[in-house]
C-alpha cells in the first residue's frame, strides 16, 4: 500500500511500516480484513503517539483518523494540539481536537477518565471501529517494576493488554506498539524531522516513574523487552484468575435474607477476588486489597470481622456477609 503523505520524509522506513502492519494485523486482522473498517488514533503530540500516527498513516492509508484531547492543564497544550493538526494535514489524515474539562481531585485519574470519554464520543460520532494508542514496551516494564516495588499482587502486576476496551464502553482499544521500544519510536519521529511535544513532568524526579526510567537507562544489563513480556504473561495469569473467580462466585454463593453466604472452595488468590466482589456489590464501593486480605485471614481463623459497612461471620456453612445494623441515634 502507498501512503497519502505528500512529503516522503514523513513516511517511515519500509521495514518499520511492514513491522507495524504485521503487528496490528496479528492483533486485529479479522476486523482489518474489511477494507471499510477505519481506525482512530489517540495522538497527544508526544514522540510515542506521533510515531504511531506516522506508522499507521503509512501502513493503512485512508483508513485512519486522529484526535488530540486538549486537557488545558498546561499552557503549551493548545499549541501542541494545533501542531498535531498541522502534521495530520500534511499526512492527509482527518484530525479533531477534543477539548475537555478536568474536575478537581486526582488530576491524573480525572484527566484519564475525561480523555477516554472524549475519545469514545469521537469514535462513535465518526463511525470508527477502534482506538489505537502508543503504549510501548518501556511503559510496560516501568509499570511492572513500580508495582513490584509496592508489593502489588497479580492484578496490579498484570501488564497492559494489547487488545482491551475503552473504559465504560465496548470500543476496542488496541496497543499495536507494545513490542516496540521507546527509542525505536523516537527514532521514527526524529528521522521524519518532527519536533515532538515534551511533557515537563517526564523529567520531574518527584515522580517514581521518572526516577525508575533514569535508573533503567543506567542499567544496560536489564532487558526491558523481557520485563515487558513478563508483564504480558502476568496479564494472562490475571485473566485466568478472573475466569476462575467468576466460576467460584457463581457456584459457591447463596443468597441469604440479610446478604449472601460464601463457602470458599478455591485457592486463596481466587477466593480473595470473590470476597472483594461480594464486598463491592453489597457495600457499593470497591475495597482496598489489604483490607480484603485482613478480612480473609480473620475469617480463616474463625473470627468475625467487618469491612466497610459490612459484618462478616464464619459458620459451618461458610461466611455470611450482611450489612451492619444501624445504630440508633440518641436524642
Amino acid at each position: 500500500m502507498g501512503s497519502t503523505a505528500t512529503d516522503p520524509a514523513l513516511v517511515p522506513a519500509p521495514e518499520a511500516v511492514e513491522r507495524f502492519r504485521a503487528d496490528l494485523t496479528a492483533l486485529w486482522g479479522w476486523a482489518l480484513a474489511d477494507e471499510a473498517v477505519r481506525l482512530g488514533l489517540a495522538v497527544s503530540g508526544g514522540p510515542d503517539s506521533t510515531a504511531l500516527l506516522l506508522l499507521a498513516a503509512a501502513a493503512f492509508p485512508r483508513r485512519v483518523e486522529a484526535a488530540t484531547v486538549e486537557h488545558g492543564l498546561r499552557p503549551e497544550s493548545a499549541q501542541e494540539a494545533a501542531d498535531v493538526a498541522a502534521l495530520c494535514a500534511r499526512l492527509g489524515v482527518p484530525h479533531a481536537i477534543l477539548p475537555v474539562t478536568v474536575p478537581e481531585g486526582n488530576v491524573q485519574a480525572m484527566a484519564r477518565a475525561a480523555r477516554y470519554a472524549a475519545l469514545a464520543s469521537w469514535v462513535e460520532d465518526r463511525g470508527l471501529a477502534a482506538i489505537l494508542s502508543g503504549h510501548h514496551a518501556d511503559d510496560q516494564a516501568e509499570t511492572l517494576l513500580m508495582r513490584l516495588n509496592r508489593a502489588s499482587g497479580v492484578a496490579g502486576l498484570a501488564g497492559t493488554r494489547a487488545l482491551g476496551r475503552v473504559p465504560e464502553t465496548q470500543i476496542p482499544l488496541l496497543r499495536p506498539v507494545l513490542g516496540w521500544r521507546r527509542s525505536e519510536l523516537a527514532e521514527i519521529v526524529e528521522k521524519a524531522g518532527i519536533k515532538a511535544a515534551q511533557d515537563p513532568s517526564n523529567a520531574n524526579e518527584r515522580y517514581d516513574r521518572v526516577r525508575l526510567r533514569k535508573a533503567l537507562a543506567q542499567a544496560d544489563w536489564i532487558d526491558v523487552s523481557a520485563i515487558a513480556q513478563s508483564a504480558a504473561h502476568l496479564a494472562e495469569a490475571d485473566a485466568a484468575l478472573a475466569w476462575m473467580a467468576d466460576l467460584e462466585y457463581r457456584s459457591c454463593l447463596k443468597k441469604e435474607p440479610m446478604g449472601v453466604r460464601y463457602k470458599p472452595q478455591a485457592p486463596r488468590a481466587v477466593a480473595l477476588r470473590v470476597v472483594a466482589r461480594i464486598v463491592t456489590e453489597l457495600d457499593g464501593q470497591e475495597p482496598r486489597g489489604s483490607a480484603v486480605a485482613r478480612l480473609f485471614d480473620a475469617l480463616c481463623a474463625g473470627e468475625p470481622a467487618s469491612i466497610g459497612n459490612l459484618v462478616v461471620r464464619p459458620n459451618a456453612g461458610g461466611w455470611s456477609f450482611a450489612k451492619a445494623p444501624r445504630r440508633a441515634v440518641k436524642r
